[in-house]
């Protein structure tokens, strides 16, 4: 019954993707025919073919988007690193200690509510017209995300689950390590989902103000000449950065998160079943 299972899961994701083909092509079809009757302004909105071309011309001919590509992957990952790494550690030192909660929050919350756009003068000013500015900003935008879902799963433990703990007379560490972490790290992966792309956002902004390098910069050259055929193509390829930022954190959350999927869960099993059975074996030698 497996393998027919396995067939049937897989037709069933193959019927879907024809689906979703199917409406995509519709669309770019209804689109170019808007276009080609005059029901649209080309210059602001060039249809497929177009924008098809425009990738060919960046990917392919001129080949100038690989090192803005690079620049803004580089400074949307450094942004959330730093961003989500003390996101994290203020997240674990607020759920340890309530008092150290109570002086952090606020300015974690009136960090929050602060706009991006309106830091981007300052942050120039203070970190300088380079990369560390597109850094900092896109730490200080997708700070916020990692430090509240992490504080969250930390604090909202089971009770039933933390008095077995206790009864059983598990320390305070590994309360922490053994039941608090594993409980906080699906929440906690939810938010970095979240903070990857808006450290994306943040590098972006803080190109779109100042900036020599980077696919910001780039598709606000093309707007300015207004290239709109290359300018969507240099959006499509920033959708494309964010796609690879979340997946990167969505395969993280696969390999860590394990036991919230049954493949990944049997997986993991088996493989910890045969070390456990080759060291028996070893032992019984």
């Amino acid at each position: 019954m497996t393998p027919r299972i396995d067939f049937l899961s897989f037709a069933g994701r193959g019927v879907a993707l024809t689906k979703h083909l199917a409406v995509f092509a519709a669309l770019m079809a209804l689109w170019e025919f808007a276009a080609r009757f005059g029901l649209v302004d080309t210059i602001l909105l060039p249809p497929p073919r177009q924008i098809a071309q425009g990738l060919i011309q960046l990917y392919i001919e001129n080949r100038e988007i690989y090192w803005h590509f690079w620049v803004t992957f580089l400074e949307a990952l450094g942004g959330f690193l730093i961003g989500g790494g003390l996101g994290l550690i203020l997240a674990v030192g607020s759920a340890q200690s309530p008092s150290f909660r109570r002086y952090v929050a606020p300015y974690a919350i009136a960090l929050n509510v602060t706009p991006g756009l309106a830091l981007t003068p300052i942050i120039i000013a203070w970190f300088g017209f380079g990369m560390s500015s597109k850094v900092a900003l896109g730490a200080i935008v997708c700070f916020f995300p990692v430090f509240v879902n992490t504080l969250i799963g930390l604090t909202r433990t089971d009770e039933d689950t933390l008095e077995m703990f206790r009864s059983l007379g598990a320390s305070r560490w590994q309360t922490f390590l053994k039941l608090q972490v594993p409980e906080a790290l699906p929440i906690t992966f939810a938010g970095c989902k979240i903070a990857i792309t808006t450290a994306l956002v943040g590098a972006v902004v803080a190109e779109f103000s100042q900036g020599t390098a980077g696919i910001g910069i780039l598709m606000q050259r093309f707007a300015f000449a207004l290239d709109m055929s290359s300018a969507i193509a240099a959006l499509l390829s920033m959708s494309l950065l964010g796609l690879i930022l979340f997946y990167l954190i969505e395969i993280l959350d696969d390999l860590i998160v394990f036991w919230r999927r049954d493949r990944r869960m049997e997986a993991v099993g088996r493989r910890r079943q045969a070390r456990w059975e080759a060291g028996l074996s070893k032992s019984r030698d």
